[in-house]
């Protein structure tokens, strides 16, 4: 018992972390068995609450029944209720809905089953289910309570003073002295014993209340600094913020940074974006020195403020977001030379991309490359365009599910002919000007597939959870070595590794349509955004970004 109560502490301590940042709703664009499916959820920002699902059957196959269900990572398929019915639209063909509560805490994943004409197809969305938020209670609802509580008060304080006094006459008698001193006895005596049940309760929901904050979102924070003379950015988790928790949960965190796993090949996606002007971009993959401490090589970015978000993977399949903010010197490079720290070299993958300003009044960096709007191109650093394929005039809506899509041609106006970046056909990062929403998305949605392979590990383990945990620094080293190996390997071995399970990206025969990419997205707010894409050709990995107004 002591080992899966410490197991459970160490992967689902979901109070300090999120998968990105001001965007929890999730979108999923693949394959339910034979069925091709978008599948959007809006998760609860309360816990216990529901979460609302919507199913868009995208090949319009008819006489289908889509339902769903959610699954914790904690229980497993053995520990799942019965799957709710989705509603079909009235008004919308090939879209069905449905609620699905979420009653605790911790990584879940909703299972959504279609059963039509080609057989039942399942597939599984992972889904963070944390507490973001605290409800408030309306002022007027607020004092008819009090005044309903204040008059139940007395009426059963009335009541008990009668059943004392008035109930033992007969009719027609009058209230004798002693009967009345029993009305008074039996007045205060209600009111006392009342008052105490109403304290309890008052201790009782104070209680509940400290323990719902302290299992509030609140995003892991990190300290990231710079070594100038060796060129290097190092992000080393901050354990302090658990000072509430004792010194036992601070030395928990530490350990249970060992059950990272890889998404993508790579334990962490560190991107730093300059604070305001949006106009510098980096992707980073920092390796890990230590349980807590990453580190990176770090590209010439310009001076200047930078926010800092870092994605990882838990072994429970909790995705979560690090944020940070890091203060670059002028010219620090210039005496970094080519050592590096402990061996510490760029990854293959790392990049980085200059834009104009996202709006447009500080002044544009030489050799800056210009953003795109919907249906204007901007041009790639090998000579090649993307084009943002939307009507200039077509407007984007906060909380509607929108299809971001992307077109690549080559230097000679032909289709480019896209190759894996990272195993997938294309990234992209989304992110509001002031910092508040950000997400790290693919083609096959903005879910985390190192969570959903996490989740159906677990779920086809039939077996006690603290049987499935390894011990953390064997896993850590495993892990270490899995990643060496997967960087030694040759580009078209890598990517066929890291595609395996992977949705087709290609939307064609023989990759007829890889030149066209596209994003299923919900934008949570309305404002101005900044999309950055990021795909690959002939080896060269192409950066360009869009701007996009929210309405």
């Amino acid at each position: 018992m002591k080992k899966i109560i410490f197991c459970l502490a160490l992967l689902l301590t979901v109070y300090h972390g999120y998968a990105h940042v001001g965007s929890p709703g999730v979108t999923f664009e693949g394959n339910a068995g034979p069925y091709k499916v978008i599948v959007s959820i809006n998760p609860p920002d309360v816990i216990p609450g529901t979460a609302m699902v919507t199913v868009y059957m995208e090949d319009g196959v008819k006489g289908v029944q889509v339902s769903a269900k959610p699954v914790y990572w904690s229980a497993g398929a053995d520990g799942t209720p019965r799957a709710d019915p989705a509603k079909p639209s009235d008004t919308q063909p090939g879209r069905f809905d449905v609620k699905i509560w979420f009653m605790n805490i911790g990584t879940s994943s909703i299972e959504v089953m279609v059963d039509g004409p080609k057989g039942r197809g399942t597939v599984l969305v992972p889904v963070m289910a944390v507490s973001t938020a605290k409800r408030s209670m309306p002022a007027g609802l607020g004092w008819g309570l009090l005044a309903m509580a204040v008059f139940l008060l007395l009426l059963m304080v009335t009541i008990i003073s009668s059943s004392v006094s008035d109930s033992q006459l007969n009719p027609g008698e009058e209230l004798t002295k002693g009967l009345r001193r029993r009305r008074i006895v039996g007045s205060v005596s209600a009111l006392v014993i009342l008052l105490l049940i109403l304290w309890g309760g008052r201790a009782w929901w104070n209680v509940a209340a400290d323990s719902y904050n302290k299992f509030l979102y609140r995003p892991l924070q990190a300290t990231t600094s710079v070594n100038e003379q060796a060129g290097t950015l190092t992000l080393r988790i901050d354990t302090g913020q658990l000072n509430n928790m004792g010194r036992s949960r601070r030395m928990n965190i530490t350990r249970a940074m060992n059950y990272l796993v890889p998404d993508h090949g790579k334990l962490m996606h560190l991107f730093l974006i300059k604070a305001g002007d949006l106009d510098v971009f980096a992707h980073l993959h920092p390796q890990r020195l230590d349980s807590i401490t990453f580190a990176a090589k770090m590209p010439d970015l310009p001076a200047g403020k930078y926010w800092v978000y870092a994605d990882i993977t838990r072994l429970s399949g909790f995705a979560e977001t690090i944020v940070d903010t890091l203060n670059i010197k002028e010219n620090i490079f210039h005496t970094a030379g080519l050592n590096n720290f402990a061996g510490l070299a760029p990854d293959n993958d790392d990049t980085f991309y200059i834009s104009n300003p996202v709006d447009n009044k500080s002044p544009v960096r030489t050799g800056a490359a210009v953003c795109g709007l919907p249906g204007i191109e901007t041009r790639l650093n090998d000579g090649s365009t993307a084009i943002w394929l939307q009507s200039p005039g077509q407007q984007i809506r906060a909380n509607e599910l929108t299809m971001l899509k992307f077109e690549i041609l080559g230097p000679d106006r032909k289709p480019a002919r896209l190759e894996p970046y990272m195993g997938m056909m294309a990234h992209a990062v989304i992110l509001k000007d002031d910092g508040s929403v950000y997400i790290h998305l693919h083609p096959a949605g903005s879910y985390s597939m190192a969570s959903q392979k996490a989740l159906l590990d677990r779920i086809a383990f039939h077996e006690p959870l603290d049987k499935y945990l390894p011990q953390p620094a064997v896993f850590a080293d495993s892990i270490n070595h899995f990643i060496t190996r997967v960087n030694a390997m040759d580009e078209t071995r890598r990517n066929k590794l890291l595609m395996v399970n992977m949705p087709d990206m290609t939307s064609g025969k023989e990759g007829a349509m890889a030149h066209q990419i596209s994003f299923p997205y919900t934008f949570p707010q309305p404002g101005k955004y900044r999309i950055w894409i990021q795909t690959k050709r002939n080896g060269v990995i192409l950066n360009s970004a869009f701007d996009a107004e929210v309405k």
